[in-house]
């Protein structure tokens, strides 16, 4: 049975007054974008991507691919966690490109990947970032369906994250272990049977990259049943790693880290839930 091949595409621009507006978007199932919002405070503009299936099947084939212009901000939310579901038979795919134009801003903060039990998923991430345009990226990632006793069950899920910045390839992570193997990792690191992840890329303009005192704030977040560590990439980059205990925990994590960031960034004063 074929699945979907999804696609969407998104083309963000700024207007003669300075807002940001969706020049283009394209879209076939099973995606789908909800009104977005403007917002005059961070001057951002908020869009929310919305599957309207149950989640990713077997055989599904998906493209996302979002441009910021520049001068131009955009913030890229979805409502509620991406679920891969069982397959008997084949794999799912998602290919993925963000990239942002000199003076541009572009977050990407979707809610987590829940791979289930005998689930087999691919996701392909490419960011890329001229210079002086500023990317905050995040990719949560839920075990699985804890509640349901299958946490760590998935078949196989390969994760890939590559980075370039003005051209140069400056970041190059790729996640493919079985379930059992990050299990062991997680509990030998004291986060327990039900630990959830998350990667954060952060790309910022030399004048409002992290300092040092900011830095030492977010490691100054780590707290039972959170850890978190930032370590500097080339070109003003960032690599930030989050590991809790449980998804509550990972999402109080993520948002403390925003609101950190938010004194250097002030985009990301953006109410994320506004929609």
């Amino acid at each position: 049975m074929a699945g979907f091949t999804g696609h969407l595409h998104l083309g963000a621009a700024t207007r003669a007054d300075g807002r940001t507006v969706l020049r283009e978007q394209a879209f076939r199932a099973p995606f789908h974008v909800g009104k977005p919002y403007w917002d005059p405070v961070a001057r951002t503009l908020l869009v929310q991507v919305v599957n309207p299936t149950a989640g990713i099947l077997a055989r599904d084939e998906l493209a996302l691919e979002v441009n910021v212009g520049p001068s131009a901000a955009l913030a890229v939310t979805t409502p509620a966690a991406t679920r891969v579901f069982r397959m008997n038979a084949g794999e799912a795919v998602s290919r993925q490109r963000f990239t942002v134009e000199a003076g541009g801003w572009l977050e990407v903060m979707p809610e987590p990947l829940v791979p289930h039990r005998g689930s087999r998923f691919r996701q392909l991430t490419t960011l890329v970032a001229a210079p002086g345009a500023g990317l905050l990226h995040v990719e949560p990632l839920v075990p699985g369906r804890v509640g349901h006793g299958e946490a760590w069950a998935w078949s196989a899920l390969e994760l890939e994250t590559s980075l370039r910045v003005d051209g140069e390839l400056v970041l190059r992570e790729r996640l493919d272990q079985t379930g059992k193997s990050l299990q062991r990792l997680a509990e030998a690191g004291g986060s327990g049977p039900a630990a959830c992840f998350a990667q954060v890329v952060l790309v910022a303009p030399a004048e409002a990259a992290p300092d040092e005192g900011l830095i030492a704030a977010l490691h100054g977040l780590r707290a039972e049943g959170f850890l978190i560590g930032c370590s500097p990439l080339h070109r003003h980059g960032w690599s930030v790693k989050c590991v809790a205990r449980d998804a509550v925990r990972l999402r109080a994590g993520l948002h403390a880290a925003r609101a950190l960031l938010a004194r250097r960034l002030p985009r990301l004063g953006l109410d994320l839930r506004k929609l």
